[in-house]
């Protein structure tokens, strides 16, 4: 007896499960709130280097006009502003698509927190980039290394996954939703407020810019110094040649949307559960391609319908950011393990009501009914498929798992918005919703495919 409470007392115990999600909870929402600083900017930034006859704007200017004239975008400088605007969007979504995978195999092989801090430094760099910048070139510069460091929210992902009990990886997927949902709520607003209040001659995004940097530096800090390491070293891949396999595991659509660099390892998933994750892969990028790209053309149907004005659209947008912070603090991470499909099946089919309400709006309470709907659908949909996809896979693998699906989240951004807008202009504003609304079938049928839930492990 007293022998096998001494073996008891000696077995390793990893880091409690409330602690890592509260760090990394907090980890993202520092990262999230200088991230989106510069999102109301965006419009201010690019007409300021419109008027500075920077010659690298000049030609991106030229491509996004021809577009425009393709497609039918009347000549009016708030929609050539989003459009610019979405194509850096677009280029920043791709980055992230290259990088996410790559991010998670190698956190496979040296630890997620190492990476973490690695992907800290490099966000550090693009917003030190930005702060100096005083070119379009040198700005653009700042976008690409931010890209390339993105790769933490999948690490974040990842963390989480590693979570021994399937109810905690639910309830921290739901509160990695939250801090999406507060960054994007709180961090335009402040980014806004700091452009205001520039000092005389200063330009307008520097201070912005320096407490985008201020903040990369805290979340460096507050990781080093809190965050555990989730994933013990026996249970990493034994090379980074392992981490990686094939490169074009990990780079190609089609081996993403396949889990190829999954199914090489040796503790790969059985076939049934491969055959799982594939249709939720797919399903979270045809999600994702839907829905960014009637959430980037909303801000076209409300200015051209409505007449709003920037004011007017961050505010809508902080109404759909705190809907969605209260619906995945509260009911999203209160779904029990095992009805994250039922819950997710019935978020797509409520978001086709939504965005018919949205896109044949005729007055504001037509509107605003469409976008509660829209902003009480989208709290649910990714906290649950990110819990379901976390389940599969081996410990040495969530990395993998993890960066795979957030790559093929950012491949539908970076493709669902450029496609959704030339729809919108090409056909209406009516067709191009009521269209993208009923595809959410979609999603919805293939996830009948899954016949069991993930079992916990």
């Amino acid at each position: 007896m007293m022998e096998s409470r001494a073996v008891k007392t000696q077995e390793p115990r990893g880091p409690s499960s409330g602690r890592v999600i509260t760090v990394v909870f907090l980890a993202l929402l520092i990262d999230l709130l200088g991230f989106t600083l510069i999102l109301p900017l965006f419009p201010s930034i690019l007409d300021h280097y419109s008027t500075s006859g920077d010659q690298l704007y000049g030609t991106f200017q030229r491509a996004v006009d021809w577009f425009a004239t393709l497609v039918g975008v009347p000549p009016e400088r708030r929609y050539n502003s989003v459009l610019f605007g979405g194509l850096i969007g677009s280029v920043f979504s791709l980055l992230q698509f290259l990088c996410s995978p790559l991010t998670g195999a190698a956190s496979d092989y040296v630890g997620r927190r190492k990476a973490l801090l690695i992907t800290a430094v490099g966000l550090i760099a693009s917003y030190a980039l930005w702060a100096m910048s005083r070119s379009f070139g040198v700005f653009l510069l700042s976008r690409v290394v931010g890209g390339l460091s993105k790769g933490n929210v999948s690490l974040c992902t990842a963390i989480i996954a590693d979570l021994p009990d399937i109810k905690s990886r639910s309830k921290g997927m739901a509160m990695i939703g939250v801090a999406f949902s507060l960054g994007f709520t709180i961090g335009p607003m402040i980014g806004a407020y700091f452009a205001v209040n520039a000092a005389a001659g200063e330009l307008f995004y520097v201070r912005p810019a320096i407490l985008a940097l201020i903040l990369s530096v805290a979340d460096l800090i507050f990781i080093f110094l809190l965050l555990p390491e989730t994933l013990p070293k026996e249970n990493r891949v034994s090379s980074v040649m392992a981490g990686f396999q094939e490169a074009s595991d990990l780079l190609s659509p089609i081996a993403l949307f396949r889990f190829s660099a999954v199914t090489r390892r040796r503790d790969s998933p059985s076939n049934e559960s491969l055959q799982n994750l594939r249709v939720l892969g797919l399903v979270y990028f045809l999600y994702l391609f839907l829905f960014s790209g009637l959430e980037y053309t909303l801000s076209f149907l409300t200015h051209q319908r409505f007449q709003f004005n920037s004011m007017q659209q961050g505010k809508m947008f902080f109404f759909i950011g705190i809907t969605m912070a209260l619906i995945q603090g509260g009911y999203a991470r209160r779904i029990k393990p095992g009805n994250e499909i039922a819950a997710v099946k019935r978020a797509m089919v409520l978001l086709i009501p939504a965005f018919v309400l949205i896109g044949w709006a005729d007055g504001m309470v037509l509107l605003g009914l469409g976008v509660l709907l829209y902003s009480f659908a989208a709290a649910i949909v990714v906290p649950c498929l990110s819990s379901l996809v976390s389940a599969y896979g081996s410990a040495s693998q969530k990395g993998t798992v993890m960066g795979i699906l957030r790559s093929l989240g950012a491949l539908a951004r970076a493709v669902g918005p450029i496609l959704s807008a030339t729809l919108y202009w090409l056909a209406g504003a009516e067709l191009c919703f009521s269209m993208c609304a009923v595809c959410f079938l979609i999603p919805v049928l293939y996830l009948r495919r899954i016949k069991e839930q993930p079992k916990t492990e």
